[in-house]
Formats: structure tokens, sequence, C-alpha cells
């Protein structure tokens, strides 16, 4: 796994050990916060020690750089400048009454294509005009700051630039959290992406990523579609690299080299899972054999943001006061903004980019992959008939009822019970508060369960859109390695309209062992989907059952090595040494080097060709004989 979001990097635990800080070792929290400081460019480690960012001796960096790590980590108040004083760039449109002609000059170039036909245009010299316009009324756009009505927003931590690390030319910003993403994934596997590709069949390799809403920044979609209306060019980069599948395009042709099958799967706040259902659908079948499954997602621009705001989604700062009775907002009150089942008003928008790798089970026996936990399915269900297109429905009791069966009939019905959690979607909306509880509550009355525990991430890293089951999948496995689940620090207290019979809320981390989680999203439009993960130690004992102890005897020495491989890997990063992946340029093919056969495909820097056997479940007819 790889990526990053508003609590830190995904590889090696780093987020994880965010959200559970206060619940760690001494020396646990020490090495979290250290490779947080490298992250955000606050400290850097030499063979001399510790330097600040001026290059300054430092002495102890988690102590005494903690509170500012802190406070710029997670959800936050918007450090984007365009949400700070004099506030967000605007126009307004008006009417003005001229009494009097009006001159002014401007360059040529300058000039409207279609002027007023009232206007007059008296040329100074080649490159500069006068124009006089007369009395009367004059339309005209005047700049203006609008006053952000949502401050609250977890942003990546302050200091990371994914941009800064490779030659990103006006990439939009999720493109960029993409490269870096899928390349901190591809360095924590320990494996050795060129060795691992050429030991497949080129066809046997796919790679499913996406986003939600698509580059919406103004390096994509969002300078696209404005560009007309600001005066401003567009450029023949905002085209192609709004599109939302663009993350899986990026990984082929820059990061990964692939020719197998690509896609996007676009299910608003469930588009993770989706994608994650592909990759699992293509290994089950066996069409492939290692996918790359992901999103990212960088929503946080006034214009989404006024979207969300418009639908009465967001935590604004007016609800934001209403809420806690307060005349004035603090950066202490922007870091509570997302309450999930609790008295709440809105979600905090937030950007992520999470990356897994998926690999049949044969094959990570074979390379001595370090498996992380299992995704046996990932089920999707609509709402059928509904007022709203953004209520809620009835999908989500068939996804997760699904989910809780399949458990059950894989581990048992004490697993499900007592040894299984909630990853709730859990956005801090009114709705979805009373929605997902009561989904939660009749799963758990219906299949004998008591004391369901649920974590509530969002409470920490905000709704990510697209990445938020990303978030959530990455954070259950980090549960199962640190055998810890995250608890929901700003719930005060659980809502009276919350359904919590049957369910377990804690404030504060708390420690159990599981076998399984259930990743829960419920999108806009009726985008339903939960996902089950297995632990690591429940994955093998099921591996044992399907290859035998001494295959997994084998599998855990060749093991050793990709372990240390990684192990390498993180010690880099945790000292703030990127080196993503980014091969622009490099071994382009594009048709002519190809050896072509009826049978196979072989494309030059593959040890193996591409079948082009087909698998014909339609029957055959024989030729027809001919007839003069």
């Amino acid at each position: 796994m790889g990526g990053i979001n508003s609590a830190g990097r995904t590889s090696g635990h780093q987020a994880f050990r965010r959200t559970v800080l206060d619940a760690l070792s001494a020396d646990q929290q020490r090495q979290t916060l250290e490779s947080l400081a490298t992250l955000m460019r606050l400290a850097s480690p030499s063979s001399q020690g510790w330097h600040d960012s001026a290059g300054q001796p430092l002495a102890a960096p988690a102590a005494s750089l903690r509170e500012q790590i802190l406070n710029h980590t997670l959800i936050r108040r918007n450090e984007d400048p365009r949400f700070s004083a004099p506030g967000l760039p605007a126009n307004r449109q008006v009417n003005m009454q001229l009494d009097e002609t009006l001159r002014f000059k401007l360059r040529r170039r300058q000039l409207p294509d279609h002027l007023p036909s009232h206007w007059e245009v008296r040329e100074i010299d080649a490159r500069m005009v006068e124009v006089i316009v007369p009395a009367g009324t004059l339309e005209a756009l005047l700049p203006d700051a609008q006053t952000p009505k949502v401050r609250a927003a977890a942003q990546l931590p302050t200091g990371f630039d994914p941009t800064a690390l490779y030659r990103s030319v006006h990439h939009p910003r999720g493109l960029a959290m993409t490269v870096f993403g899928a390349s901190d994934c591809l360095g924590a596997s320990g494996l050795s992406w060129e060795h691992l590709r050429q030991q497949l069949n080129p066809d046997h390799i796919a790679v499913y990523a996406g986003n939600s809403i698509g580059q919406l920044d103004d390096q994509g979609w969002g300078g696209l579609l404005k560009s007309l209306v600001s005066g401003q060019r567009a450029t023949s980069k905002q085209m192609p690299l709004g599109y939302g599948q663009m993350p899986a395009d990026f990984l082929n042709a820059y990061v990964l080299g692939s020719v197998g099958s690509t896609g996007a799967a676009l299910g608003a706040c469930a588009s993770f899972l989706y994608n994650l259902r592909l990759g699992i659908d293509d290994i089950r079948a066996g069409r492939r054999r290692v996918v790359m499954v992901g999103t990212a997602d960088a929503p946080i621009t006034p214009e989404i943001i006024e979207g969300f705001r418009a639908m009465g989604a967001l935590a604004d700062d007016a609800s934001l006061k209403a809420l806690d009775t307060l005349e004035l907002l603090t950066d202490a009150d922007y870091q509570r903004a997302c309450r999930p089942f609790a008295r709440n008003c809105g979600f905090t928008m937030a950007e992520a980019s999470q990356f897994v790798l998926l690999m049949d089970d044969a094959l990570a026996l074979e390379v001595g992959a370090d498996i992380l936990g299992a995704v046996p399915d990932v089920f999707v269900n609509a709402d059928g008939f509904k007022r709203s297109i953004s209520a809620p429905g009835i999908g989500n009791y068939i996804t997760l009822g699904k989910s809780a069966s399949l458990v059950r009939n894989m581990l048992g019905d004490q697993a499900l019970k007592s040894r299984s959690f909630l990853h709730a979607h859990g956005t801090s909306t009114p709705k979805n508060r009373i929605t997902e509880s009561h989904v939660f509550d009749e799963i758990a009355r219906a299949n004998g369960i008591d004391d369901w525990p649920v974590v509530a991430i969002k409470a920490f890293i905000g709704h990510s859109q697209g990445s938020a089951a990303g978030d959530q999948l990455v954070s259950a496995l980090g549960s199962f390695a640190h055998q810890l689940l995250p608890g929901i620090p700003t719930l005060d207290a659980v809502a009276d309209d919350v359904y919590a019979d049957r369910l377990r809320f804690s404030t504060a981390a708390q420690p159990f062992n599981a076998d399984a989680a259930f990743v829960n999203a419920k999108g806009f439009g009726g985008n339903n989907a939960t996902g089950v993960v297995l632990s690591p130690a429940v994955t093998e004992r099921l591996l044992i059952q399907r290859h035998g102890a001494a295959a997994i005897r084998a599998w855990k020495t060749r093991r050793e090595s990709v372990r240390e491989n990684a192990a390498a890997y993180l010690a880099q990063s945790d000292q703030g040494h990127y080196a993503p992946r980014y091969q622009f340029g490099e071994a382009v093919l594009e048709g002519p080097e190809l050896d072509i056969q009826a049978d196979r495909i072989h494309i030059p820097g593959y040890a193996q060709a591409v079948s082009l056997q087909s698998d014909n479940p339609f029957g055959r007819l024989d030729d027809e004989a001919s007839t003069p």
C-alpha cells in the first residue's frame, strides 16, 4: 500500500499512527513525529544530527516540533492563501451609469475581438490604443474578494508538495499525488517492479485507478472551464489531464509501463471500492495476476467547496458557530469540524491518494510478497427509487448484509460477532449519522451482534471523496498491524437520533485484535459499497488451508529479503528522501517494433509474449461448403 493524506504517508502506517498517536509507545510516537517532520520539511537528519529547515541544529525534533506537526496535519483551518484575507478571488457583474465620456488606454492585443458598436478606438502607436466610451450604461466585471464561507479542510500535511518531487510540468495536483502514491506503494512492497513484470504475461497486469470528480483545479478541467470568462487562455494539457480515469493513464504511461487492462470506475464516494472490485473480479476470474488499484482526489478548490456548500453538505463557518453557540471560530474549532455520529452539521473536504497492490495468492507466495491482508469481495448495490439523487437509500443494507454473511461463511459466527469491526463512511452530516447507524444497527440485530465497534476516521482526515474508502482500507490494515482501533475524538456524545443500541463508539483509540473489517461507503447518487478486509493472521490460515504448511514456510523464507527491501525504502522515506517513479518518454513503443504472430505478440522489453488465444464460451460453427 502507498499514498498520502492529511495524516501523512500511507507506507509504514505513518498516517495510521498519526490517528492513534496517543495510544502508541513513547518510541513509536517519536518515530512517527520525526518522520512527519521530514515529510513536512520541518527538519532533516544527517550524520551530524538533526537540523531545522534553516539548517540550524535541532535537538529532540519530536518534542520541539510536536505541536507544530499536530496543528498542521489532519483537519484544520484551510491554509490555501485564497481562503485567507482578503478572500477568494472573484468578479462582480455591474451596470455602471457613465455621466460623461470615459477614456482609457490599453494594449492593442487586449481589445475584445467584438467591440461594442458605440465604442470608439483611436490608435496611439503600434502597440497601444485609446478607447472612448460615450456616456450611458456600461456593463463590466469588477474584481472582488469573497469571504470564504467554509474554512475547514483536511489538506496534505503543511510543507509537503508532491509536484516538487519529480518533473511535474503543469500537472494537476491529483495526478502529482497519483505519481507519489503509486511510487510509495511500489517502494513499500519491497518488490522490484521490473523483475515482477518480467515473470508475467504482460496481459496479466491491470491498473484500475481514477477519482470521483476528475481534476478540477486550474491545471485540469477547472482552469479549462473558466478560461473564457476569466480571460485566460486554455492550454493543450487541461483537456486531457482533466479526465477522471487519468490516474490510471498516468500509471500506465509514466510509472508502470503496463500494457494490460486499464480503466476507472467512478462511483462518487465509493469510487475506490468500485476500482477494488474490478481488480478482485479480474484476479478471481484468472484474467489478471497483479492489479494496482487506487484513487487520487484533490477537491479542495473554491469552486468545488462552493458547490458542496450550496448543497448544504459541508460544515461551513456559520453552521459550526451555530452548532457550538460561538461568535468566532478558533483554530481548535476548525480541528473539531468533523463529528461523525455526534451533533454535527456537514462534512469537511479533504484530499488524498491511496493505492494498493493486489496479487493472486499463488503469485504472492511465489515472489515472497509481504501480505498485509486479503480482500475476498466488495459488494455494490444501488438505492432504487428515491426522492433526491443525493439522499441515502436502501442499497447499503444489502451491501453490508452480504459482507457480514461472507465473513460468517469464511471465518465462523464468533469471528463475525466478536472479532470484526466497522469502518464507517461517517461523513458528519446529520442525515448520514441517522441512516448509516440504522444500517449498522439492523445488520447487527440480524446477525446477533450486540457490541459492534465503529471506526469513523473522517473525524481526523475529512472526506476525500472518491479516495475515502481507500483511506478507510489502509487504516484497517493499520489496525491489523497495531491491534488498535482509532477513536472518534470529536464525539462528545452520540447524537440522540443515532441508532446505537448494538454499536460501540469510543472517543479514544482502543486495543482490538480483529479478524475482519468492513469498509463502508455511501456515495451520492446511490453508490453503496462495502468491502470485506481480512487480517494477515486470518489470511495466513486460509493460505495454509489452500497451499499447505510447507508452501507457507517456503514463502516466509522468500519474504525475508522482500521485507529487508521494504524496510530500506521506509527508512529512506522516514528521513524525507523520496524518489517517485516518473519515466517520461522512456521505452516508448508505437507499433513497428512489435513481433506480431497469429497467436501472440511479443513486446520489446517484456520477457513473455502477450497471448492472443481467446476464451470462447459461445461454441463454433464449421465452415459451410462453398457451392458453385
